[in-house]
């Protein structure tokens, strides 16, 4: 990387406070290519990081290879990380971006040793791997390859385009690893998309990637997370953002609402106040009780989503390969206790004008056993990497 004209000073890296913690720093860079971004590369000890057993989540590991993004949601619960460093949730999250540059390296370390058990890993569930920074840094192809070849299920959750690049990885890992794909798309109004998402690809972008994942034999599913209160929760904007997203090609839709952690609150409501001033008050009565909005509020969302989803066809999707679906404690988590079905049924494929559909569904699947968790008609609950934001009384009612 051509970036050592725009290394900064170490005085000027020690003005930053919490960045005297990161002793694995190597240098901290700026480049007009980024405006108003610092990069921090360090050296990691570790690439993955376990989720505790007790954890809703529905995979036993994840990769962050960035802290800080570049995407800038306004709504993003994984702000309040960045206080680990002494930075503030609001824009150095957005500004001050961590790089671990060795995590494919270190990862390829830790999947040989013999007491990895393959666990399915998730990418995405923090901040995005496929940010802006992906494409100077290039590291999830590295990522990617070292999972496959340790025959390490994969899922991934992203905003960005910069998955196609990779498609070619994902596809020839999908023949030997289950490879889980969710492009995350909650905004289907461009003015307020790029008012409250300012550093992510547009909403077409994103719909166009679904289509191009789906062209190449893979499943994607589409996260309509978070819905935002008195914005986008509106009968109209969801049907249109499910009839968008089937028409994209998405196997499957999981929706949930907004949480506001107490950083993040303040962060919103900074933006709400200059782009939508009258909702202010609204916001502050309907989440004066916590991070949460009112049961009654998701109650009345379910009501509301789950017609549309179901209208839609986008009710089942797929049963997430590296998981089986949602985590429970009848629900195994590692490979070695899931049965591994030669072959896969694919997903309907939406149809084109022709009439073709856009091709089968490539690798091996994960079949779920009798203790799967199940939704309403008995269907098994469709993906995985049940975002944040859903507070412990709704993962079992997606739809």
């Amino acid at each position: 990387m051509r970036w050592s004209s725009q290394e900064l000073q170490t005085e000027q890296v020690g003005a930053l406070p919490g960045l005297a913690r990161l002793n694995n720093l190597v240098r901290s860079v700026q480049t007009p290519e980024f405006a108003g971004i610092t990069f921090h590369e360090i050296l990691c000890k570790s690439a993955l990081n376990h989720v505790p057993g007790q954890s809703a989540m529905p995979f036993g590991y994840t990769i962050n290879p960035y802290r800080g993004c570049s995407h800038a949601c306004t709504y993003c619960f994984a702000r309040t990380t960045h206080q680990y460093l002494d930075l503030d949730a609001g824009k150095d999250f957005d500004s001050e971006i961590i790089v671990k540059v060795n995590v494919a390296e270190v990862l390829r370390k830790e999947l040989a040793k013999p007491t990895w058990g393959r666990h399915p890993v998730a990418l995405g569930t923090n901040t995005d791997p496929y940010q802006r920074a992906e494409g100077r840094y290039r590291l999830m192809p590295g990522i990617i390859a070292a999972l496959a070849d340790s025959k390490t299920p994969i899922s991934i959750l992203t905003k960005g385009t910069l998955l196609r690049r990779d498609l070619d990885l994902l596809v020839e890992a999908s023949e030997h690893v289950p490879v889980d794909l969710a492009m995350s798309i909650a905004i289907y109004d461009d003015e307020l998309q790029q008012s409250v998402e300012p550093g992510t690809p547009t909403t077409k972008a994103r719909l166009a990637t679904v289509t191009a994942v789906r062209e190449r034999g893979l499943d994607c599913g589409v996260f309509l997370m978070p819905i935002l209160p008195f914005l986008t929760d509106t009968r109209a904007h969801l049907d249109e953002a499910l009839r968008r997203a089937k028409a994209a090609g998405a196997t499957s839709v999981l929706y949930s609402g907004l949480n506001l952690k107490p950083a993040v609150k303040e962060w919103y409501l900074l933006w709400l106040a200059r782009e939508h001033p009258e909702l202010v008050g609204r916001y502050r009565e309907l989440y004066a009780g916590g991070q949460y909005a009112p049961k009654e509020y998701r109650t009345w969302l379910a009501a509301r989503i789950k017609p549309l989803i179901r209208a839609h066809g986008l009710e089942r999707g797929v049963v997430d390969p590296a998981t089986g679906g949602l985590r429970s404690s009848a629900l195994p988590t590692s490979p070695e206790r899931m049965p591994v079905s030669a072959s896969r049924t694919p997903s309907p494929s939406p149809a084109s004008s022709s009439g073709r559909g856009l091709g089968p569904v490539r690798g091996p699947s994960l079949e779920t056993g009798p203790g799967a968790i199940r939704w309403a008609r008995g269907a098994e609950v469709p993906r995985s990497l049940i975002a944040a934001e859903l507070p412990p009384d709704l993962a079992p009612t997606l739809f």
